[in-house]
């Protein structure tokens, strides 16, 4: 069987994004770690050969932080082809951008908790 989570040779790049969180990355791990949610997520998880920003593995949810580089045409073609490839695996995304989290923190985090919501309700 074929690993796709967490692969041992993406081990380095995980931790460097991790020692390397921005504001807004550390923002949103301090409002999901611990199970504050009561589910747990993981952060800078892999999959294949793709970082996930957060990914909570009962839900296959994946909650991903786009800056201004996310704007860029071509970074736009990249995570299009990259959320196609990793929805295949059945993940569900929320994107969230940096205006949002500085604008209203408080509506950017009920984002996360109504896919919870809506994922406990229909998990599928």
């Amino acid at each position: 069987m074929t690993k796709h989570y967490n692969k041992q040779e993406m081990k380095k790049r995980r931790r460097e994004l991790r020692k390397n969180m921005t504001f807004c990355e550390k923002l949103v791990w301090t409002y999901l770690r611990k199970k504050q949610l009561k589910v747990r997520f993981l952060r800078q998880y892999s999959i294949d050969n793709y970082v996930v920003d957060f990914y909570c593995p009962k839900f296959k949810l994946a909650i991903e932080i786009d800056g201004d580089v996310h704007e860029l045409k071509e970074q736009k073609i990249y995570d299009t082809e990259r959320q196609s490839y990793l929805e295949n695996f059945g993940i569900k995304f929320v994107r969230i951008k940096n205006e949002e989290l500085l604008g209203n923190p408080d509506l950017a985090f009920e984002k996360i908790e109504k896919a919870i919501k809506q994922l406990i309700t229909n998990p599928s």
